[in-house]
């Protein structure tokens, strides 16, 4: 037995377990991260082969002051450890009919673009961001940034004027509805129907309140972390270390041991490691099911819509294509029928949407050997659920080229010099996401921001929760935000 004063325990080194625990050591916790991989970083790793490096998981990178926050916190400079810089293209747009918009930085050129490409009126983009910027600072700073299931930090929260902010468009609406209401043109409503993505649920069921995620991307910023998106996980680990976190790498978790009703430590290596909090980074439906033996929890947790997964191809493309950028993505001819292919048939849609994130475009000659590309394309794809996973493989493949070909007019599967292929099952082995779902539950209902998991357990006093498939959600934004407010309550006790 160890001695448990003043000690949590965190189980999973994804991004949120990673920054809790610098919160927690920074604030003068004894920490221990315990981590099945041989890892750090959760769905967030990268790898090499061939010469190419491929970053695994998250390739999108908003919201840098979450890290100088944390850095700040831990009284360590942040560009000490980690560098980035602003992109003056978000991302590049494909459309079936030839069209390609780019997302500029700079609002005017998006705007010119948008006028010289579309039929929509620019002004109306104007309008909508500015919408989403007053959504995101009156109501999404206040239900990301405070627990939704302990009065006493909502009342610290200003949430009456977050209500007051909050308009009937935003819950009775769908995304979809509501962008095609305030920006009417229909490459122009695709575009920002996407942002339903960015926690794995459908615009067309999705309330329009996800209409503030643009904020993040169009307001804010895109950026580039120097070293890819690995270069993250790197600097929080390096932190973490620095304030004296103590990690224990290919170590899973066997139990989270309870007493009375009270988390008191857990069972690793069939020894028995204890402590006076315990949080964990994993899935809370197999935090339920396996660690604490609860079928009950764990079967309430999988009644609700998981969000979608993915399919990811990294390729080594042994040419270059001045065309494309770091972030591009090629349209579906139709998106609705997609989406219903996703969460309603889970099914393999003929034409998917497609993503392809090229990091050798920002470090030529480092990502990628010279005078070639790493290529990472992912489709989404329904959630796990008992489909054969090595017939869809095949299947999305085939649409994946053939819709790459049509853009681009080339012969891609000629190009492929190296491939790896992760889907859905894949997922949930790696990352220990329930059901390969990418963000724990999906969106589509209004009530969805209520009724994820909250930071701590009702039940069990001592046990805490971040990560994606917590509140307040998926993706590195949330998942710092969750980090937070987990690490908040324990420190309140």
């Amino acid at each position: 037995m160890q001695d448990p004063a003043a000690k949590v325990i965190v189980i999973g080194s994804g991004i949120a377990g990673l920054a809790a625990a610098i919160r927690l050591a920074s604030a003068g916790r004894q920490v221990i991260v315990y981590e099945k991989n041989g890892y750090p970083g959760g769905k967030l790793h990268a790898f090499e082969q061939n010469g190419y490096h491929f970053d695994a998981g998250p390739s999108l990178f908003t919201q840098p002051q979450q890290l100088a926050e944390l850095f700040a916190l831990a009284g360590e400079p942040l560009n000490d450890y980690f560098q980035y810089r602003r992109l003056p293209v978000s991302c590049h747009y494909f459309y079936e009919d030839g069209t390609c918009l780019k997302a500029y930085a700079d609002r005017e050129l998006f705007k010119k673009e948008i006028a010289e490409k579309t039929s929509a009126d620019p002004a109306r983009l104007d309008t909508y961001l500015a919408n989403a910027s007053k959504a995101y600072s009156r109501i999404g700073s206040v239900f990301l940034d405070h627990s939704l299931h302990k009065p006493k930090t909502l009342w610290k929260a200003p949430v009456s004027k977050a209500l007051l902010a909050t308009r009937w468009p935003y819950l009775f609406r769908s995304l979809h509805q509501f962008n095609r209401k305030q920006l009417v043109d229909e490459k122009l409503v695709q575009l920002f129907d996407r942002y339903a993505t960015f926690n794995g649920s459908d615009p067309y069921r999705a309330p329009g309140m996800l209409s503030m995620i643009p904020h993040l991307e169009h307001n804010e910023g895109a950026f580039y972390p120097q070293g890819g998106m690995i270069s993250i996980v790197n600097a929080l680990y390096q932190l973490a270390l620095k304030k004296g976190v103590e990690f224990h790498f290919n170590a899973p978790v066997q139990r989270i041991i309870a007493h009375e009703n009270k988390a008191v430590g857990v069972v690793v290596n069939n020894s028995n490691i204890l402590s006076t909090a315990v949080l964990s980074n994993i899935d809370s439906y197999f935090t339920y099911r396996y660690l604490l033996g609860d079928e009950r929890s764990a079967k309430k947790i999988a009644r609700q819509e998981r969000s979608s997964s993915a399919m990811i191809f990294y390729w080594g493309i042994k040419k270059e294509f001045p065309r494309l950028d770091l972030h591009n993505i090629f349209f579906s001819g139709d998106y609705k029928a997609e989406f219903d292919h996703l969460f309603r048939s889970k099914s393999v849609y003929y034409d998917p949407t497609v993503y392809v994130n090229i990091s050798s475009k920002q470090e030529p000659g480092r990502q990628a050997p010279a005078g070639k590309e790493n290529w990472f394309v992912m489709v989404n794809t329904p959630a796990s659920n008992g489909q054969d996973w090595t017939a869809y493989r095949q299947q999305y493949r085939q649409a994946v080229i053939e819709k790459l070909n049509r853009a681009l007019q080339t012969d891609i599967e000629s190009l492929i010099e190296t491939e790896t292929v992760m889907d859905p099952a894949g997922i949930e082995t790696s990352s220990g996401s329930f059901m390969g779902a990418l963000y724990g539950t999906s969106s589509n209902s209004r009530l969805a921001a209520f009724l994820r998991h909250p930071n701590f357990s009702k039940r069990i006093a001592g046990l805490y929760f971040a990560g994606g498939s917590v509140h307040p959600g998926g993706g590195i934004p949330l998942c710092m935000r969750s980090a937070k407010i987990a690490a908040n309550l324990i420190l309140q006790g």
